[in-house]
């Protein structure tokens, strides 16, 4: 299924990550092509830090990167946004990056697009005045999405590993 103006987007629900999401992120982000653009799949411990920090984002912030669930309640990935990690010396220190990831089950199914929407939604409740989402530049779907968002190139540059590009999309919620 794709969406389109006449096909209405996919009902979703976004929640803060339980414990038990960070085995569910791992499950769903277990693939190479899902994790093509970030270096590859990753441990589980990761992802029990990842929610971790998620969960303390949303009490601190009010966002963080919510637990994506589909209509029947299986999650299927994550949206949200929160802050550029500081101790990154590269892309939009200070900033706040919104982002999406689905698992492969998920895609071309308006997921990204309508999870992002209603992170946008919740962003502008939160008060935050502009997002930023950092696409590796070969990420046709994501950057589809920001694009769909109304987000707009501010900036491209090569990533620290020195082979692929980026590009950074920004977008006023105000």
């Amino acid at each position: 299924m794709t969406t389109s103006p006449t096909r209405p987007l996919p009902d979703v629900t976004l929640r803060v990550p339980t414990h038990e999401d960070a085995h569910a992120w791992h499950g769903v982000f277990d693939d190479p092509d899902v994790m093509e653009f970030l270096g590859g799949p990753a441990e589980l411990s990761f992802y029990v830090e990842i929610t971790a920090r998620q969960r303390m984002y949303d009490a601190r912030l009010g966002y963080c990167l919510w637990t994506l669930l589909d209509a029947d309640g299986g999650v299927i990935g994550f949206t949200g946004a929160q802050p550029w990690p500081a101790e990154r010396t590269w892309g939009p220190v200070g900033e706040i990056e919104i982002g999406w990831r689905l698992g492969r089950a998920a895609w071309g199914h308006g997921y990204a697009h309508a999870a992002a929407l209603a992170t946008l939604e919740r962003l502008r409740e939160a008060g935050v005045e502009r997002v930023v989402a950092m696409i590796d530049d070969a990420n046709a779907r994501s950057v589809a999405v920001a694009e769909r968002l109304g987000m707009t190139l501010a900036d491209t540059f090569a990533l620290p590993d020195g082979r692929r590009v980026a590009r950074r999309y920004e977008l006023t919620l105000a």
